[in-house]
């Protein structure tokens, strides 16, 4: 396969990888996302809600013990006894020891006239008639009033609470002024975070407490108008352009309306700062699965193209090994037909040689030219029944056979194929035999084209005008294995390539003068035959081939 091709690959499961690894992770967090911003809006919302709950009962609760002390005071006392303002003193007294809210107090008659008055403003007060205020109409109809705040000629805000009481058939009026700060300090308790408000107003929407933003104290609001609310209402709201969750509850007793605003974006810093983290981690893991997936692709793509070349060069090794099987055979049918006419030439020559040894034959004057034709062609003769023979033996070389062999005569019978090369090339080959060799038993024939792999090569090395060494002896440390050492003085391998110099394919040959498969082939018989194959190299120097090969259980 190509490059491309493998490209094209590793983008598909770099793809795949990533959906379905990035996929759930965002389905993931999405989900986390929407969930936890869900609950955290419908947390806060509950939580305004309570807020303003809590603060409502407290109004009410304030406004509730007022109105019930002054009925408490009413009910236990004589109008005589109230109506007495050294009497009325002591209990005012009294109420303010249990409550500092209270400003003053005053008994009123049915006609509208103060009879008695406990406060700060006794001059002004005590002359005043109170028939035609509104206040004094509601409280004879409801019985308990509670007004809205105001200022009055006091220049300060207060409300009053009035109750009425009819003893012996006789209707009055206790009236006290209430201070308002009270109520504002607790409506200032439900002002929330640096851009909370919380204020009431009453059915005209006027401000009845002091907001932090949202107006000045008895005038409308600057915000959205909560004034006719009758439930408890909470939800985000728009005004000027920003979204605020306010939260609006009527007040019963008076007829207030409690309003309770809160900035979202404030209340959710939490919430973002969450959000912010979990995208970080998001995008940590995002980070991790895209390397992980990038990193473990490259890996696989390297290990396919590995695997890729590997059967390249496996299906490339059996294609020459079946060439060089079917080399072989015909090699040996060649030897076969050849040995034919050889032997018939063989046969005629030593006939003729008998012709020569007759009487009449000697005496002629080319005698001597004859019997010298007939020896050249014997010689040549038992010769090409050598060469035919050797071309037998490399038709059964694919086949392992033990035979027991002398490894000094299995190099011999080597070089002597190689001997016309090398001496076309002026290439000396010395040759440095142990004769106390043992023999081994092995395979002759795959020993032998491991030596003529090796020596071609060194042939090929050297080019011209080198020389090239043969050795044999015993290893000093192992007894059992015996040397073969091939020297030559040629240009040597670098560091580089000689660490693959066993691959399959590899060569530094032109592709017209080498397949790469010589060296291959012979580290493959050598590790099958039980020995091994080293190499020794330096550039400018030369090359050895040290060749270890085992004695065997027949040895000699």
């Amino acid at each position: 396969m190509s490059q491309k091709h493998f490209e094209k690959l590793g983008l598909k499961i770099i793809a795949v990888t990533l959906g379905f690894s990035l996929i759930p992770l965002f389905t993931l967090g999405a989900t986390i996302y929407y969930q936890f911003n869900s609950t955290f809006q419908n947390k806060m919302t509950e939580s305004l809600r309570n807020l303003a709950q809590n603060r409502k009962s407290s109004l009410e609760l304030f406004i509730d013990e007022r109105i019930s002390q002054l009925n408490t005071i009413a009910q236990t006392h004589s109008f005589e006894k109230l109506a007495d303002e050294t009497f009325l003193t002591k209990v005012f007294n009294a109420m303010q020891s249990r409550s500092k809210s209270f400003i003053d107090l005053g008994i009123i008659d049915s006609e509208g006239n103060h009879l008695a008055y406990v406060g700060p403003y006794h001059d002004k007060l005590m002359s005043v008639n109170y028939a035609h205020e509104d206040w004094f109409n509601a409280v004879q109809s409801t019985g308990a009033y509670v007004s809205d705040v105001f200022l009055g000629f006091r220049k300060a805000p207060h409300f009053i609470i009035a109750v009425t009481t009819v003893q012996n058939n006789r209707v009055w009026i206790l009236r006290a002024t209430i201070n308002s700060a009270i109520i504002d300090e607790i409506v200032a308790g439900a002002q929330i975070g640096k851009r909370g408000d919380a204020f009431i107003v009453n059915r005209a929407n006027i401000l009845q407490t002091a907001p932090r933003f949202s107006g000045k104290l008895l005038t409308h609001p600057s915000s959205l108008d909560f004034s006719s609310s009758r439930a408890l209402i909470v939800e985000t709201l728009s005004f000027q352009g920003n979204e605020t969750l306010y939260a609006a509850v009527p007040i019963v007793n008076p007829n207030w309306v409690l309003v309770i605003s809160e900035d979202p974006q404030e209340e959710m810093a939490l919430l973002f700062r969450a959000h912010y983290i979990e995208a970080v981690i998001l995008a940590f893991g995002v980070f991790l699965v895209i390397i992980g997936t990038v990193l473990t692709t490259r890996v696989m793509t390297r290990r396919l193209k590995e695997i890729e070349k590997e059967k390249s060069k496996s299906e490339d090794l059996i294609i020459q090994s079946s060439k060089m099987a079917a080399l072989g055979k015909m090699a040996a049918g060649i030897a076969h037909e050849i040995n034919n006419p050889l032997q018939i030439i063989g046969d005629q020559a030593g006939w003729m040689k008998d012709l020569l040894d007759s009487e009449d034959i000697k005496q002629t004057e080319n005698f001597e030219e004859f019997d010298q034709c007939i020896k050249k062609i014997e010689r040549q003769v038992n010769r090409s029944r050598e060469i035919t023979h050797r071309l037998l033996r490399f038709g059964r070389r694919m086949e392992t056979t033990q035979e027991l062999v002398d490894i000094n005569q299995i190099l011999m019978e080597t070089l002597t194929f190689l001997e016309n090369e090398a001496h076309f090339r002026d290439i000396q080959i010395q040759t440095n035999y142990d004769d106390n060799l043992p023999k081994i038993s092995t395979d002759p024939n795959q020993l032998q084209q491991v030596f003529l792999n090796i020596i071609d090569n060194a042939i090929d090395a050297v080019g011209q005008s080198g020389q090239i060494r043969v050795e044999t002896f015993t290893d000093k440390q192992n007894h059992k294995q015996i040397m073969v050492k091939i020297s030559d003085n040629g240009p040597g391998i670098s560091r580089e390539l000689i660490s693959k110099i066993f691959d399959p394919f590899f060569t530094t040959k032109r592709p017209d003068e080498g397949t790469g498969l010589g060296l291959s082939i012979s580290y493959g018989i050598m590790e099958k035959l039980g020995g091994h194959i080293a190499v020794e190299s330096e550039e400018g120097k030369g090359t050895t081939f040290i060749i270890s090969v085992p004695q065997g259980s027949s040895s000699m």
